[in-house]
């Protein structure tokens, strides 16, 4: 695995400051984006323009989601990748771009876009390279489960259940409203007992329907369970959920969809470094939307100032996203 670089270590000086043309690569999933000829001359074109040289072109495979296109184009010299693909595109290359100063740069093209969505970056491809180009670049924190790395969510027991069980062909009809109907089937899923470790401080002894471990708040169509979680604190917020009716579950979504920051009944909200939620019985669980293997336990430890993402400017501002 890639050490983590300094946390004061800026990426490359021309990469902040308009020394020069960078070079680029672009990993893309041919399974989820359409017109991959289109899409390469675009933004060929628009890099091009701009007097960057012309990028890589690296394709994911079945046996390779993106981790070792990711690796590759760094070793090439890469500053900048560009990630064209659903989160779980997004989550493989963050694999192997973590503890790199070459920056991430998103041009969401699934489902989710959830690391997109909590970062406010754009949703097309011409904004995407032109946020690239202008050169607005954050440093971000990871969490990592097990070897693996996730920029936006970790889950387990109900949110993973429902993320495995969302047809493909529903997701692309209907987009984030597919997992509506896959909660629906598991609103009944029996509790889990759960102990949960954070840092150094007492396990605390919960009954929930699912843990989730945030570094940013917004899940699936933009609804923000986590408003204060922050994704360059050093730290993830935890909510155990544990509505156990139906008017439970009433009362939480409509706490959560309320703008602003509310209390939403039938939620805790705890926040760590290092996170060990171990259940009474296997559950599913997920990263960034990615199914891993069932387990009692999701151990997550926070891997401080690990990725260099493209953002909107202002690039200085406490709040990552506020550029957006």
């Amino acid at each position: 695995m890639t050490t983590p670089h300094d946390a004061t270590a800026e990426p490359a000086a021309e990469q902040r400051e308009d020394r020069g043309p960078l070079r680029t690569a672009v990993i893309v999933n041919p399974n989820r984006v359409e017109g991959l000829d289109e899409l390469r001359a675009s933004i060929t074109e628009q890099l091009t323009d701009a007097g960057w040289p012309e990028p890589a072109w690296l394709e994911t495979t079945a046996e390779d989601p993106g981790t070792g296109q990711a690796r590759k184009a760094v070793e090439d010299g890469a500053e900048v990748v560009f990630v064209a693909g659903g989160d779980g595109t997004v989550r493989a290359c963050i694999d192997g771009l973590a503890g790199t100063q070459t920056a991430l740069a998103i041009l969401p093209g699934g489902t989710g876009n959830l690391l997109a969505t909590n970062l406010g970056v754009p949703t097309n491809t011409i904004d995407g390279v032109q946020l690239a180009l202008d050169r607005g670049r954050r440093v971000m924190d990871l969490g990592e489960v097990e070897g693996k790395t996730f920029a936006v969510m970790a889950g387990m027991g109900l949110d993973a259940a429902m993320v495995d069980d969302a047809p493909t062909k529903l997701k692309a009809k209907l987009g984030s409203v597919a997992y509506v109907f896959s909660a629906l089937k598991h609103l009944r899923d029996p509790q889990m007992k759960v102990e949960v470790q954070i840092d150094d401080h007492p396990v605390l002894r919960r009954r929930a329907r699912t843990v989730l471990v945030g570094n940013v708040g917004r899940l699936q169509g933009g609804v923000n369970l986590l408003p204060d979680a922050e994704p360059d604190n050093g730290e993830m917020d935890i909510a155990v959920l544990a509505p156990r009716n139906l008017g439970h579950w009433i009362q939480t979504a409509f706490a959560v969809l309320r703008p602003g920051k509310n209390r939403v009944p039938n939620m805790e909200v705890l926040r760590g470094s290092r996170i060990t939620v171990t259940s009474d019985r296997p559950q599913p669980r997920q990263l960034d939307g990615d199914v891993i293997e069932p387990s009692k336990t999701l151990a997550v430890t926070v891997r401080p100032d690990s990725l260099w993402v493209c953002v909107y400017q202002p690039d200085s501002s406490e709040d990552l996203t506020e550029g957006s």
